[in-house]
C-alpha cells in the first residue's frame, strides 16, 4: 500500500486539476457522467477482491453479534476444539470463540472508523485550511504538524495509554489517542496539494469574484483533494486497527471493550500457542490480515486517481498482453 508522505508523493498537475474544468466542453449530461467516472477507481479483479473482503468482514461485524450467543458465558468445557456446537472451539474458561470473534470484529471496526474520520478531519484542517490562508496561520499549522511528525508514533501512543487509567480506556479513548498520533503526515501531503491548487486560475477567479474563503475551499479545492483524502482515510483505518491490536497485545488497549487485539491478548495470557489451541488466536489474526489486505487493494485503486500515470501504465500493459494473445492466435491459425 502506498504511504502518502511528502517524500514519495509526486504531485501531478493534471491530477489536481478540477474535474469540472476538464469537462467544461461537451454536453452537460455527458460531462456529469464523465466527471463521476473520473472520481471512481477503475474496477479491476484486485479492487473487486478488496471490496468483497471489506464487505464480508464488515457484514460479519455488524450482523454476527446478533446471531451468536453471549461471548462472556463460562462453561465447563475449556479449550475444546472446533465442533458442531462451537464452530471455532472454546477458550480456557469455555467461552465461545466465534461469539467473541463477532463482538471483537465490531469493536475493531468501530475503532478503525472513528480513527479514520478523526485523523482525516485533523489532517484536512491543519493541511488545507492553513495552506489556503497562508501567512502566520500556515506557519503555525506547519509547525504543529512538524512537531507531531517527528515524534515517534508508537512510543507516544504507549506513553499516553499508560497514563490513562485502565477503567477509562474505552473505545473512544483509544481511538482519540491513535488519531492524535496519526494525522501529521497526511496534513503535510494535503498542504502540498493545496498550495498547488491555490495558484490555479479558477481558484484565483473565485477569490477575485469575492467568494468567501469557506466556499472556495469547499467548492473549488476540496473536490480535487477527495481521492487523496479517501486514500488517507483508508490508510488511517488500517493503521488504527493494527495500532489497537498492538496496544491490546501489550495490555494497553480498551480494557472495557472487546476487540481483535484483546482477543489476541487473552489468548497469549492463556498460553494458547503453547497449548496448541490454534482456534483461539488464528481467527482474530487472520481477520486483521484479511481486512488490511482488502483495504490495501482498495487503496491501490485510489492511487490511480491520484496519479493518472499508474492507470496509463496498467492500460498499456493490458494492451500489450492483448496484442501478444492475438499474435499467438494468428500464428496457430497459420
Amino acid at each position: 500500500m502506498t504511504n502518502l508522505t511528502p517524500a514519495n508523493l509526486e504531485i501531478e498537475p493534471d491530477a489536481t486539476e478540477t474535474i469540472l474544468t476538464r469537462q467544461s466542453k461537451g454536453r452537460p449530461g455527458r460531462r456529469s457522467r464523465s466527471a463521476l467516472r473520473q472520481m471512481l477507481p477503475t474496477m479491476t479483479p484486485w479492487l473487486a477482491l478488496g471490496i468483497v473482503l471489506i464487505g464480508g468482514i464488515a457484514l460479519f461485524g455488524l450482523i454476527g453479534p446478533l446471531l451468536v450467543g453471549d461471548p462472556a458465558a463460562i462453561r465447563n468445557i475449556g479449550l475444546t476444539g472446533p465442533s458442531a456446537e462451537f464452530p471455532l472451539g472454546t477458550t480456557q474458561t469455555g467461552q465461545d470463540v466465534l461469539a467473541q470473534l463477532a463482538y471483537a470484529t465490531r469493536g475493531s471496526l468501530q475503532i478503525g472508523l472513528i480513527v479514520g474520520v478523526l485523523a482525516t478531519v485533523f489532517s484536512a484542517f491543519f493541511g488545507i485550511l492553513g495552506a489556503y490562508i497562508g501567512g502566520f496561520a500556515d506557519e503555525a499549522f506547519s509547525l504543529i504538524s512538524n512537531v507531531f511528525l517527528v515524534i515517534p508514533g508508537l512510543p507516544l501512543v504507549i506513553v499516553i495509554s499508560g497514563f490513562v487509567p485502565a477503567e477509562a480506556r474505552g473505545l473512544w479513548t483509544i481511538a482519540v489517542v491513535l488519531a492524535i498520533t496519526s494525522w501529521a503526515g497526511s496534513a503535510r501531503v494535503l498542504r502540498a496539494q493545496t498550495l498547488s491548487i491555490r495558484s490555479r486560475d479558477y481558484v484565483a477567479a473565485s477569490r477575485v469574484a469575492g467568494e468567501r474563503a469557506w466556499r472556495v475551499i469547499v467548492v473549488e479545492i476540496l473536490p480535487n483533494l477527495l481521492p487523496v483524502l479517501a486514500s488517507q482515510f483508508v490508510f488511517a483505518v488500517i493503521a488504527a486497527i493494527l495500532g489497537e491490536a498492538g496496544l491490546s497485545f501489550l495490555g494497553l488497549g480498551a480494557s472495557n471493550s472487546s476487540t481483535l487485539g484483546t482477543m489476541l491478548f487473552y489468548a497469549q495470557n492463556g498460553f494458547a500457542l503453547s497449548l496448541g489451541a490454534w482456534w483461539w488466536f488464528v481467527p482474530p489474526g487472520l481477520l486483521i490480515a484479511l481486512f488490511g489486505m482488502g483495504l490495501s487493494l482498495v487503496n491501490f485503486s485510489i492511487d490511480e486517481i491520484i496519479n493518472p500515470k499508474l492507470k496509463t501504465v496498467r492500460t498499456h500493459a493490458r494492451r500489450e498482453r492483448r496484442a501478444k494473445r492475438e499474435a499467438r492466435k494468428k500464428e496457430r491459425q497459420r
